[in-house]
């Protein structure tokens, strides 16, 4: 089978890489965080495999990355750990297709109440017409008890997503949406100075001018500049509601619902300007009130969607013994189906959630675990830290779907750091030997045991070396106890969390362990007395580092969020240069008018549509990528322009600015923190949900600097290479020993083993999860049989046993 093969790449900071990538293996791409794995499974193959297909097709619109050449490509689907992007009617069960089983199902099976006498019917046994009536095909029958005509409900009366289904009260949403006015409006700002909250930038200024020519033409008189407080009845009106269907003018209500209707990405953006509640329709079921109360096996179809994925297949199992004759034969082809893409899904551990569970609120390791259920042959794979929110007790389920991926003809691409996953790939292609322009470069090849043995693999080198466990844990500084936590699948939980620690929570995938620190700890901290009762010192601060995106827009960067690109624009307006040009510090930013270039608007890029594809984002045509306008950057400072200040990488800014302490010294705990790879300019939302965590973090820690305070961390090891675990683990040991306090969310071993406690949740995940089953050091936890991260943890802590290839 010819590889994959890369000539000469040269794309971000891949050093005239060349290498062969085998072809229906499951092969695993791994390196130091920043080496370069993303660019070359990403950003050259994927983009590679998009731009030879368009081409194929005699279309242009993706430029070629830089590479000398790729050849042996196939179609590439990437499958990558991103969150939030599904609209509101998107759920699990939609998005993977069981739901749409189950609907037919019921529309073949189900038990449905005549409308005209209230008793029961069952379609599948009598007699029945069908009917055309429009687009639509409906089928009739005598109702066997009171004689009248009825009309069976069919897939689409079942689906909350068609008119003929959904619930009239709240649109199939199974919750009553209203627009709150306090977070839409600013009303103290004139309509040109953002006075509509989601209406930003260009967009903003569109529809401001819109709203204006409406005014004019309905003879309401407006003064620009005339704040939204001090708008007339008729004026407030026409903003709110617009100038009635046909007209230029939308109006800022219509627009919200079309917009947060319509578009995927901007729906989660939208969902927080409207303030919810379970829809007193339809109790959050949905539906309509016929279909909400046919039965299938005892079962209403919101209850099946209620029920976890594990419990659903054994209700269908028992339906599938229930069934005879013509029933079992118009079920079987929906059983065999719904079987199938449940079986794979609970063997990726995800057999706790629900088919109601919205699209959008997957973590990215749960929406990367559904896709891979699909089932497609012929195809590269890529899929980036599938282990992403995995407990080790569930890996053995993801290496088996990836398996079964590769021996369909697929082959498997997959970024990871998971030493599990590297011991069953078939191939492991290390990068390194760091990260940034210190990446980029093959350093070993091969089966993993063959790394082992290669001097300049740095995933080899640290599998060579000597790991143990810390010698003593530390010992508690008192305990801050959690009673009666509830949140979501918690069951009245006590839970004591050691002060001056660093803690682990631990448990399978959906066990409680976000439930317990960020829903219950959290909130009990900040005075919600429903979240459970605190006992016990009461942390002064209190830091909570999610896994939320930094920033909704591409204006937020490293040197922004860490603060450090204010002092570096001062620097730059105080050179010579600068006050002779009459440059000021806000010349120097990239997100105010001034210096920067207007036609990107200071971001470097614009959007190129395409059909097919996401929108690319390519070099502004202007200033080159640059951001900024010929008279900002004709000024240097130490040898630099403030572009080429935005390309260095976070540990070449702490040296370029050594002595600035407002620079250095959070530029030095980012790289502590495993960023130093990251460019100062790099935007938030190109960030991996990890590294904009850690970005987070090292933030917090510079602001509390000195102070004694209470972390809560949720999976800060996702994307990081075990050597770059260690150099966090350092980080977060001289936080405590400072007399701070951490509590980390964790599945990695490596992680939990150094730490002094662990509070592991379970048995199960979902309905079988929300119990403590073992609390205690690391040791403790490893000899408690009950717990299935102890039973992981055990080898581990046994000479720190590293896993061999199978």
């Amino acid at each position: 089978m010819r590889p994959i093969s890369i000539l000469n790449a040269t794309e971000g900071n891949l050093q005239n890489l060349s290498l062969d990538i085998p072809r229906e293996k499951l092969v695993v791409l791994t390196g130091p965080s920043g080496s370069g794995k993303s660019t070359l499974a990403v950003d050259l193959l994927h983009r590679e495999c998009q731009r030879q297909y368009l081409e194929a097709m005699a279309l242009q619109g993706i430029a070629k990355p830089g590479v000398e050449r790729v050849s042996g490509l196939c179609p590439a689907v990437l499958i990558a750990p991103r969150t939030g992007t599904a609209g509101p009617r998107s759920t699990l069960g939609t998005a993977t297709g069981i739901y749409t089983d189950l609907r037919m199902l019921f529309e073949k099976l189900a038990c449905q109440p005549c409308p005209h006498c209230g008793r029961t019917i069952r379609p599948a046994l009598y007699p029945q017409e069908v009917e055309r009536v429009g687009d639509e095909y409906h089928s009739h029958l005598l109702c066997p008890h009171c004689g009248r005509r009825v009309r069976l409900l069919g897939r689409s009366d079942y689906s909350h997503n068609t008119e003929a289904g959904a619930c009239e009260g709240c649109r199939g949403l199974g919750v009553s949406l209203q627009p709150d006015l306090g977070r839409l409006l600013r009303e103290d700002r004139a309509l040109e100075e953002g006075a509509v909250v989601p209406w930003e930038g260009r967009y903003g200024e569109y529809q401001a001018q819109r709203f204006g020519r409406a005014a004019q033409r309905l003879h309401i008189p407006l003064k620009e500049g005339t704040p939204l407080s001090a708008y007339t009845p008729r004026q407030r009106a026409l903003l709110l509601e617009g100038d009635g269907k046909g007209g230029d003018f939308e109006g800022v209500l219509p627009n919200l619902w079309r917009r947060y209707a319509e578009k995927k990405g901007a729906a989660s953006r939208l969902e927080g300007y409207f303030t919810r509640q379970t829809c007193p329709a339809c109790g959050g079921e949905r539906l309509k009130s016929a279909p909400r109360r046919a039965t299938l096996g005892g079962m209403r179809l919101p209850q099946l969607a209620g029920l976890s994925l594990a419990r659903l297949a054994g209700w269908l199992a028992a339906l599938g013994g229930q069934l005879e004759g013509p029933e079992r034969a118009l079920a079987a082809p929906y059983l065999r189906d719904l079987g199938t893409k449940l079986g794979r899904l609970e063997r990726l551990g995800l057999g706790y959630l629900t088919l109601e569970r919205p699209s959008a609120t997957l973590s990215g390791g749960e929406s990367q675990r559904v896709r891979l259920a699909a089932e497609i042959t012929g195809i590269l794979y890529i899929l980036d830290e599938p282990t992403a929110g995995l407990h080790p007790a569930d890996t053995a389920g993801l290496i088996a779907a990836l398996r079964e991926l590769r021996d369909r003809g697929n082959t498997v691409l997959v970024i990871e750091h998971d030493l599990e996953v590297m011991a069953a790939a078939d191939w492991v292609i290390d990068l390194g030997p760091g990260a940034g322009r210190r990446g980029g470069r093959l350093c070993g090849a091969g089966p993993l045991e063959r790394l082992r043995g290669i001097e300049g693999s740095p995933t080899g080198r640290w599998l060579r070396a000597a790991h143990s466990p810390p010698p003593a844990r530390r010992t508690p500084a008192g305990a801050l106890r959690l009673s009666g936590a509830t949140s979501h699948n918690l069951r009245g939980l006590t839970v004591d969390f050691p002060l001056g620690c660093l803690t682990a929570v631990t448990g399978v995938s959906g066990s409680g362990k976000t439930s317990l620190v960020f829903a219950s700890l959290q909130a009990a901290l900040e005075g919600d007395a429903s979240a459970g009762r605190l006992s016990g010192p009461r942390p002064g601060r209190v830091v909570a580092v999610g896994q939320e995106p930094l920033a909704r827009s591409r204006r937020s960067c490293a040197a922004t969020y860490s603060g450090v690109f204010a002092p570096i624009r001062d620097l730059f307006a105080a050179q010579p240069a600068a006050r002779e040009a009459g440059l000021t510090a806000a010349d120097f930013s990239f997100n105010s008018p001034g210096g920067r270039c207007e036609h990107c608007q200071g971001l470097g890029e614009v959007s190129s549509n395409l059909l097919f594809f996401e929108d690319l984002q390519l070099p502004c045509p202007v200033c080159g990528g640059r951001r900024f306008s010929p008279p900002v950057l004709a000024v240097r400072c130490r040898g630099k322009d403030i572009s080429q200040v935005l390309e260095l990488s976070v540990d070449e800014g702490a040296a370029l600015f050594a002595d600035l302490p407002a620079v250095a010294g959070p530029l030095g705990l980012l790289s502590e923190a495993g960023l130093g790879y990251l460019p100062l300019g790099q935007p938030s939302s190109a960030l991996s949900g990890g590294e904009c965590q850690r970005l987070k973090l090292a933030c917090q820690l510079w602001e509390g600097r000195g102070e004694q305070a209470l972390y809560l961390i949720d999976e800060p090891t996702a994307g990081l290479h075990p050597a770059d675990v260690d150099g966090f683990l350092r980080l977060l040991t001289r936080l405590v020993e400072g007399g701070s306090t951490a509590v980390v969310v964790e599945h990695d071993l490596q992680f939990i083993a150094a730490c002094d406690w662990v509070i592991d949740l379970g048995p199960g995940g979902g309905e079988e999860g929300g119990r403590l089953v073992a609390a205690g050091t690391p040791e403790e936890v490893a000899r408690t049989p009950a717990s299935l991260t102890g039973r992981h943890l055990a080898p581990f802590l046994q000479g720190m046993k590293l896993p061999t290839s199978k």
